[in-house]
């Protein structure tokens, strides 16, 4: 997977949490969405779900292409009432990005 700097200086800021029980990064989907959007990938989709009770944003997806390589990154994020951010899945051409130290998918 390419360097990812822009999500190295989310996590320096503290930003964005990895939590390895749920596999996903705590933080604001719009800062993922930027991050990705400032590497290169141009959004080709974005669409939100909301909740019948509240009509609150219940979780959402984003996804992306690299024109100048025609690489695809996904976010995909499930917001919980009891967070202030959502819990984001985000992956670079089918590899999950993962907070995991030493691992491959490593940002």
């Amino acid at each position: 997977m390419r360097e990812m700097t822009g999500f190295r200086a989310l996590r320096e800021q503290s930003r964005i949490t990895w939590i390895e029980r749920d596999r996903g990064w705590v933080a604001a989907p719009e800062d993922i969405v930027t991050v990705l959007s400032s590497e290169g990938f141009a959004e080709c989709k974005r669409e939100t779900t909301t909740s019948r009770r509240d009509s609150h944003p219940a979780g959402g997806v984003w996804q992306g292409v690299d024109p100048r390589t025609g690489s695809v990154a996904s976010a995909v994020w499930v917001n919980h009432a009891a967070w202030p951010h959502a819990l984001v899945y985000v992956e670079v051409d089918g590899e999950s990005l993962t907070g995991a130290v030493g691992t491959r998918g490593e940002p």
